[in-house]
């Protein structure tokens, strides 16, 4: 070991070793503190008192917000806490949990005031709080183009009025001439002026989606036809349009046929308080022919017109809002929406929440397909870019970021599935409940469709169907192809499937035939209807009626060993059957219901015995016969009923 190299002027280090006595006493030699040792280590000691070490962290009271259900996990994320103190916390107050379960706002607030920090509760439906904006002030506001719904009975020319003004044929494409979903189109006129047309399907069926058309709307156009008048689902459009407090403008079509009575029709809405200007009223009226194209310019003066008196106004310059008028999920495009906005504008590269689904604006095409950048006010507009098929009628909002049309995007699919939980534990109950009691059949079905408004149409029309006694039970509707998960639902429940204008997958036909799923293939919604009825009917419980047979009267009763009582009877009206029913009549009182155990003439075995006629009759498990007693016997048949 080397030896230290002692500098000159220091002073030499101890040697040997230190006592516990040298120690004590000190030396001569021990150093004394310096003053200014003293002085560094009060400042040292103040420093401490005033600011912590580097190595210490100062505790940060935090104001958590505390939605009315949280995660343990993002509880303690919020206070920048650990999971696991989070937990302990928990514990102490009797509470299990692990770092994934959903505590209350309650426990939440009690947690946080324990580490020190402030809970500030809020509602989980604060997400939707400013997501349609402010409301637009007066100057801000531009004329708009007018929405008008065309609205009317089955076959009286809705879809041929539009041809004729937009100069297409959608007709030919519509299965048996009707249409089956919701089209908006919008029509340039030779002014320049734009009316943006929602044609809604005039079948009953469609009254859901009429009424939503309704309420999405300027002005309904009411076309009635001149040789037919008014019709039910006419009546059903007037109270549409009164309902939503909408302008109408009736247009009396097809007044070229030679039974064409326009004034008979005028008549015949005066019942439902609709009054043309012809008949002194304010409701403008035009007589048109779609067909040959007669006075469509007049009709569409009536409608600019009708604009013009409500003066029509929207903000374009803010991010777009608008309605789903129907959306459905295309091959190799993916989710495609017609959506109509009705103020601001709707760009590509916009993130838009609609209903309870949300997206980004990939691509958008106007009503003649072609693409287009931006939609404003009263513009119908193809959307491609959705997450999943949103319902008809949702209400479409432009938002700034991703996170918040997550957040709201999920809020809504939480409701919906808490809603409709709710309603199948309840649905569920009674239907047990009913089973249990012997009340209610029920006939589960699978619904699919090309479109949501075909879906909501279907279920509609099968809920009308429903009796107390028999039921549609719809297990699940959706858009798209039949597959593999739709057979597997239908045969656990032994339901039906039907498929409106969409076929089963190669999967699921295979699964279908070796399961034995009944699939039904639609393209009418008049058909779904009456198979459905059919079926129903068919699960009905038959009606038992009651057949009058005949009379006998009892003239004397023989005992006889082997079997009992015999009576002795006269037939004295109609005829008496064998293995038919029987009641015995006592001074007019029925006091037994049974059948025949033998009917015998003479000594034979009779199928019957006729009036004027004696015979000898036996009850099965009865004897208490008596001379003067009548017999009235009667038949029983099962009636099939229909709905």
């Amino acid at each position: 070991k080397p030896t230290p190299v002692v500098r000159r002027g220091e002073a030499r280090r101890r040697t040997g070793k230190l006592t516990v006595v040298q120690a004590l006493e000190g030396g001569e030699d021990q150093r004394m503190r310096s003053l200014a040792s003293v002085r560094r280590a009060r400042e040292k000691e103040k420093q401490k008192v005033q600011r912590p070490t580097p190595g210490e962290t100062i505790k940060v009271v935090r104001e958590v917000v505390v939605p009315e259900t949280i995660t343990v996990q993002e509880l303690a994320n919020r206070m920048a806490e650990r999971g696991a103190d989070v937990i302990k916390s928990l514990m102490k107050m009797g509470v299990m949990a692990t770092i994934n379960q959903v505590i209350d706002a309650e426990m939440a607030e009690l947690v946080a005031a324990e580490f020190g920090h402030t809970a500030k509760l809020v509602a989980e439906s604060d997400v939707e709080i400013g997501l349609t904006g402010a409301v637009d002030k007066e100057g801000q506001r531009s004329a708009r183009a007018p929405v008008v719904t065309v609205m009317g009975h089955v076959d009286h020319g809705k879809t041929s009025l539009l041809d004729a003004l937009r100069e297409t044929d959608v007709v030919s494409g519509e299965a048996g001439g009707i249409t089956q979903h919701i089209g908006a189109y919008q029509v340039v006129l030779k002014s320049g002026a734009k009316i943006t047309f929602i044609d809604t399907p005039g079948h009953a069926a469609f009254t859901e989606m009429r009424s939503r058309g309704a309420r999405a709307t300027d002005i309904v156009v009411l076309v009635v036809a001149a040789d037919d008048g008014i019709m039910p689902q006419t009546v059903e459009a007037i109270n549409h349009a009164k309902a939503a407090n909408v302008p109408m403008i009736v247009a009396v079509n097809k007044i070229d046929l030679p039974a064409a009575d326009p004034d008979k029709v005028y008549t015949a809405l005066l019942q439902h308080d609709v009054q043309v200007e012809k008949m002194g009223g304010d409701v403008l009226a035009v007589e048109i022919s779609a067909r040959k194209r007669t006075n469509l310019d007049k009709l569409e003066e009536a409608i600019l017109l009708q604009a013009e008196v409500l003066d029509l106004q929207a903000n374009a310059e803010r991010p777009g809002e608008g309605l789903v008028i129907e959306a459905q999920m295309e091959q190799g495009r993916g989710v495609v929406a017609t959506i109509l906005v009705q103020r601001g504008t709707l760009r590509v590269g916009d993130i838009a929440v609609a209903g309870a689904e949300w997206g980004r604006v990939r691509a958008m095409a106007d009503s003649h397909g072609q693409p287009v950048d931006s939609a404003g006010p009263s513009t119908p507009v193809e959307v491609v870019g959705l997450s999943a098929v949103p319902n008809a009628g949702d209400q479409v909002v432009a938002v700034d970021t991703e996170a918040r049309a997550r957040q709201v995007s999920e809020f809504r699919k939480r409701k919906l599935r808490d809603v409709r939980v709710a309603s199948a534990r309840s649905t569920l109950d009674q239907m047990f409940d009913e089973i249990q009691q012997g009340k209610a059949k029920e006939l589960p079905v699978v619904i699919k469709a090309d479109a949501h408004g075909s879906v909501e149409a279907i279920v509609g029309a099968l809920e009308k169907l429903s009796t107390d006694e028999v039921k549609v039970q719809v297990l699940h509707h959706g858009v798209g192809g039949i597959n593999e998960s739709d057979v597997t639902l239908a045969r656990a429940s032994r339901g039906v499937i039907i498929g409106f204008n969409v076929r089963a997958n190669r999967q699921a036909r295979e699964l279908s035939r070796r399961d034995g799923v009944d699939i039904r293939y639609y393209s009418i919604i008049y058909n779904v209807t009456e198979d459905m009825k059919t079926l129903l009917s068919g699960m009905l419980a038959p009606k038992m009626r009651e057949n009058f047979l005949g009379y006998a009267e009892i003239r004397e009763v023989f005992t006889i060993t082997k079997f009992g009582k015999v009576a002795g009877c006269m037939v004295t009206e109609g005829l008496v059957k064998r293995g038919a029913k029987v009641r015995l009549l006592r001074d007019d009182v029925v006091i037994h219901e049974g059948s025949l155990s033998q009917l015998k003439r003479f000594k034979d075995d009779v199928r019957e015995v006729k009036d004027g006629m004696e015979c000898g009759m036996s009850f099965e498990s009865y004897q208490d016969l008596q001379q003067g007693d009548v017999i009235e016997c009667f038949e029983v048949e099962q009636v099939a009923r229909a709905l």
